[in-house]
Formats: structure tokens, C-alpha cells, sequence
């Protein structure tokens, strides 16, 4: 096999990966109605949440992120040297476009989180604690995930890690693309809270 044929069979893994809509599965295996009618209508953790299952809701956190990791560590195996970079941004990418779904997907946040903790886990546990963090001041599921996702190549940068800067900013800045409808939201205070009047 080739290098270009074989960096193509690790985008591909790593897009078909990351386009799993586990939020989707979970809701429908356990008939918690279709996620996509649901609050926002996302794929992700936080809109699985509004479902009332907070056990949905951790599992989905948990498939997200280990789909992002499992493509950085095929991708690491099958290409050597940058493989698992290309793999860990396809499966963001297909999170967040799954192509079964027309391309609506969740927002990234979790998926984002395993790939960073899968390339290099100090950055992947600054964004843990910073999306952690965050959420449990504001009380806000978006602020959360956009500060953890603008702290990973920041992270990046401060821990010498350059090489993982650029795909990393790419993420965060389709990341906070994907939360423009809640950005607009939060400048107009308009943003739910955790637990607030029943919503996630």
C-alpha cells in the first residue's frame, strides 16, 4: 500500500469513526426519543442531558471521546508520524458532519477531548479541567466547551508541543463555529443554565 493510499484509509477510518452518532444510538436503543427533536437538536452529551438520562448522557460523553481516540491511535499505527493528528481531526470533522445524517452533527467537545487526550494527555487533561471548571462556575454546558476548546492549543503552545498547535486551533476554531448559535445567545444572556427550568 502506498503513502497516499494509506493516508487515505486513515482519513476514512477516522471520519467513519467520528460520524457514529452514539447520542443517536443510545437515545433510540433505550427509547428516549429522537435526539435530533430534542432541545437543540445536537447529537451530543449535553443535548442528550435534556433527555432527563443522565446515564445516556455520561455514556455519550465517554463513546465521543474514545471514538476521537481510537482514530488518533489507528491512524498513529497505520501512519507513523502524523497519522494519528490526521485520523484525531477526520473523526472531529465526522462528529461533527456525520454524512448519514446530512451532516448535522453534534458540536465537538467531547470528541475533541479524547483526540487531545490521545495525542498528548497533558493537554488533553488541561482541557478536562478547564471544560470542568468552567461549566461548574457558569453553570453555562457552552462556555465550558468553548473555553476547553480555545485552552487546547493554547496548551499546545505552553507545553512546547508545536507540532500540535495548528490541528488543534483548526478544531477549536470549528468547535466555536459549530457554538455560534450559542455564542449569539450568551451576548444576549439569553444562554440556559445547567439544571435550569428542566434543561441541560
Amino acid at each position: 500500500m502506498t503513502d497516499w493510499q494509506t493516508m487515505a484509509l486513515v482519513m476514512a477510518i477516522g471520519y467513519f469513526l467520528g460520524a457514529i452518532p452514539f447520542g443517536l444510538l443510545l437515545t433510540r436503543l433505550t427509547g428516549a426519543g429522537d435526539l435530533r427533536a430534542i432541545g437543540s437538536g445536537s447529537i451530543g452529551a449535553t443535548n442528550v442531558l435534556r433527555t432527563g438520562r443522565k446515564g445516556l448522557a455520561a455514556g455519550t460523553l465517554l463513546l465521543d471521546a474514545a471514538k476521537g481516540a481510537l482514530a488518533v491511535w489507528i491512524g498513529s499505527r497505520l501512519l507513523p508520524g502524523g497519522g494519528g493528528v490526521l485520523g484525531g481531526v477526520l473523526a472531529f470533522i465526522g462528529h461533527c458532519y456525520p454524512v448519514w445524517l446530512r451532516f448535522r452533527g453534534g458540536k465537538g467537545v467531547a470528541t475533541m477531548l479524547g483526540v487531545a487526550l490521545a495525542l498528548a494527555w497533558p493537554i488533553g487533561l488541561v482541557f478536562a479541567v478547564i471544560w470542568i471548571g468552567v461549566l461548574a462556575l457558569s453553570r453555562i454546558s457552552s462556555a465550558g466547551g468553548m473555553s476547553a476548546g480555545i485552552s487546547a492549543p493554547l496548551a499546545a503552545l505552553l507545553l512546547g508541543r508545536h507540532d500540535l498547535v495548528a490541528p488543534l486551533g483548526a478544531m477549536a476554531a470549528m468547535l466555536l463555529w459549530r457554538h455560534r448559535s450559542n455564542i449569539a445567545r450568551l451576548l444576549k444572556g439569553e444562554e440556559p443554565r445547567v439544571g435550569s427550568s428542566g434543561k441541560a
